[in-house]
């Protein structure tokens, strides 16, 4: 192929919004020469490899844009630590059938099981699919609220929270809230309800939410539009922070420097 042929090629491919293509060309050229593909195989290479660098772009932007406090996935989660805890049901979830239904994630159980990390493993599967994603703690969010709501600017902060298909709120029940803020909460909760997923974290019981919220009957409608369509994941086992210590006491010395 001429090189006058190939710079009209890499120009129009470049007017085309295909940068890839643009800057590869001369390697898909000797690639296709290589194995002596027809012109369909060429067209299928050039355009299949400008899809997966528009994907992984994308994906990377998702990710950056999701504020997830890392990236782990679902593949780093040990479920040989949490014996009772199905992996089958948390693969089912990563399939992600629950955000097109519009379908809420309840991660309950103690700290340190791993609630924050099949959370995150989600995110990043959504994140990998296409899916827009939010991540924030609940105090953080009624904290952004709050201050959205002393100077008027309310409805905007809560766009915030409705946008993305998935909305992240980790750690539920670590602190509680005046009524003030618990109302914050259901505002959000119903403005989401049936139109976008919430994947959440709790180290309590649905039957402590009172106590959390701070209001039953807050407490009560909240919960009642979050579990009409929710997948509840209960991790009733051992803190992954605590095993390297309790292996080491179990251990003797030696284990605590291996």
């Amino acid at each position: 192929m001429s090189e006058l042929v190939t710079a009209r090629l890499r120009s129009t491919a470049t007017k085309l919004g295909l940068p890839h293509t643009a800057t590869s060309l001369e390697h898909l050229i000797q690639r296709a020469d290589a194995s002596k593909m027809g012109y369909l195989d060429f067209l299928d290479l050039a355009l299949s490899e400008e899809l997966a660098i528009r994907d992984d772009r994308r994906f990377h932007t998702g990710l950056r844009l999701s504020r997830l406090p890392h990236h782990k996935t679902l593949d780093e989660y040990d479920f040989s630590f949490q014996p009772d805890l199905d992996p089958r049901k948390i693969r089912d979830l990563a399939a992600l059938s629950f955000i097109e239904t519009k379908t809420n994630v309840a991660l309950l159980g103690p700290p340190g099981v791993g609630k924050t990390h099949i959370a995150v493993g989600l995110a990043v599967a959504a994140c990998r699919a296409g899916f827009t994603v939010y991540f924030t703690s609940l105090d953080d969010m009624v904290r952004q609220l709050k201050e959205a709501d002393a100077i008027g600017r309310l409805p905007a902060k809560m766009r915030l929270y409705q946008r993305p298909d998935v909305l992240v709120v980790d750690e539920v029940g670590y602190l509680p809230l005046d009524r003030d803020e618990a109302n914050l909460v259901f505002q959000l909760i119903s403005k989401r309800y049936e139109k976008g997923s919430v994947v959440l974290t709790s180290n309590k019981t649905f039957g402590e939410w009172g106590q959390v919220f701070g209001d039953e009957v807050l407490a009560t409608a909240i919960l009642d539009r979050l579990l009409h369509h929710c997948e509840v994941v209960s991790i009733n086992g051992n803190s992954y922070r605590l095993k390297n210590k309790l292996f080491a006491i179990d251990g003797g010395g030696d284990a605590a420097t291996a």
